[in-house]
């Protein structure tokens, strides 16, 4: 139920018994809402509430092709409204602010118009159980220049500037004939950074068919820096020899072990002293989860202002409060933590779906255990790389056809967890479809 201070004392009597309150529409958020939203959707004691601060989902690991442009957010987004609608559930656009865990509700910050007037006020939202899982976003590590001077795609809304910036650029070489290509520098080789590489070279090659006849690869410079001694640092040394050859052949100049210092308007200061002039310069280098949930509502946080959970995903101090994804910190037999991977969100939320359920029948929680199932780094449409660990203790790195075949299942399962195998089927034949109908790119 959202209240506001004013109506705190008022009941309604349709109001359901249990509120289970969700924050965060991405991989895990909304793939619980779906889960939890199904399970109660004929039921009048228990009410399933979804927030999130955009009014559709994208998969985030699809977040680098949104901002190629290979991706259109209004044509393959998936609104929230809509969806909820279909599974179950109610959604509500708002972005958290603060917690009161004795009062047991969340705040809303106003939401406002794109000139800054009030359209809907600070809201106040109750709950019985609450889930936070509002994911992370690009730390800059507080380095000078890096929020003045760089795009980031920690966001959809971010991908698009990046993705209308980059086009603005082609548009002046294509008018202005100019001979001097367009650099881009990408800060941090992780997945997204080589990921977002191989996607802009695709740009260039595909913008000739589309009126750039004088745009081709020599037109674009793309300078990846990374701070540690190789690219896809987390992943195995085979994949980033894989990778190295794939982008070198690209063109890409890659700079290991090379730290930013500061970033200016029209380049980057690298730790050597030297500056690499770039025309756009992008951060991928690390993240972190959003400043609000440091100690929000006194709930235990880490340095990164992950929300500290025990083996049942629930907060540390708080039997009521569940965190999942990239903004829960939860510690492994090892001692690491669970890696902010879309497989673990995924995870995660299955098993807080579980234990939700299970809670409210009074049935003891299952624990988490989180299993790597491997990574796949999908350069384009150029040709993808690997590692497998699902079905064998040993992994098994796989490239080419075979690994871009199985990139693009993990993205099927996640539409599986949210339409279902039949929904998902219809989807990829619309899919093909479209692939003949509409352009390559989006242009605009």
């Amino acid at each position: 139920m959202t209240i506001n201070r004013a109506s705190d004392a008022e009941v309604l009597n349709d109001t359901p018994t249990m509120r289970i309150v969700i924050v965060g529409g991405g991989a895990g958020g909304l793939e619980l809402a779906t889960k939890l939203g199904r399970a109660y959707r004929k039921s009048t004691a228990v009410s399933v509430l979804l927030l999130d601060k955009h009014p559709f989902h994208v998969w985030k690991p699809l977040f680098h092709e949104v901002a190629s442009g290979s991706l259109d957010v209004d044509m393959d987004g998936i609104d929230f409204r809509s969806h909820a609608a279909n599974h179950g559930f109610e959604f509500q656009l708002g972005t958290l602010d603060t917690l009161d865990r004795t009062r047991k509700e969340i705040t809303l910050d106003s939401i406002l118009d794109d000139d800054g007037a009030v359209l809907i006020p600070e809201r106040y939202i109750d709950y019985d159980i609450l889930v936070i899982a509002i994911g992370s976003i690009t730390n800059d590590f507080g380095i000078p220049g890096v929020r003045s001077h760089c795009l980031t795609i920690d966001d959809t809304h971010e991908a698009e500037r990046f993705h209308k910036g980059l086009l603005n650029q082609f548009l002046k070489i294509k008018a202005e004939k100019k001979d001097s290509p367009l650099t881009v520098t990408i800060v941090g080789a992780g997945a997204t950074g080589v990921e977002l590489t191989a996607e802009l070279y695709k740009v260039a090659d595909y913008l000739r068919a589309y009126g750039f006849t004088n745009i081709d690869r020599s037109s674009l410079i793309v300078n990846l820096i990374e701070a540690s001694g190789r690219i896809l640092n987390a992943l195995p040394p085979r994949i980033a020899v894989m990778a190295g050859r794939v982008l070198n052949e690209l063109g890409v100049r890659i700079l290991v072990n090379t730290k930013v210092q500061s970033v200016g308007a029209t380049g980057v200061f690298v730790d050597d002293g030297a500056f690499l002039p770039s025309d756009i310069t992008v951060w991928c280098a690390g993240v972190k989860c959003q400043e609000v949930l440091d100690h929000i509502g006194g709930l235990p946080t880490n340095r990164n202002h992950q929300i500290i959970v025990n083996s049942v995903l629930q907060a540390e101090d708080d039997e009521s409060i569940f965190a999942l994804g990239d903004c829960a910190a939860f510690e492994q037999g090892d001692g690491t933590l669970v890696p902010p991977r879309a497989q673990s969100a995924h995870q995660m939320a299955a098993v807080v779906a579980t234990n939700i359920q299970r809670q409210l029948k009074g049935q003891a929680l299952k624990p988490f255990r989180y299993r790597d199932h491997g990574s796949l780094v999908s350069f384009a449409e150029y040709t993808s790389v690997g590692v497998l660990s699902y079905m064998t203790k040993h992994r098994v790195f796989v490239e080419g056809g075979i690994a871009k075949y199985l990139y693009v299942s993990l993205y099927r399962l996640h539409q599986v967890a949210l339409h279902g195998y039949f929904n998902t089927f219809l989807m990829m034949i619309v899919g093909r479809i479209n692939r003949k109908l509409r352009p390559r790119l989006k242009l605009h």
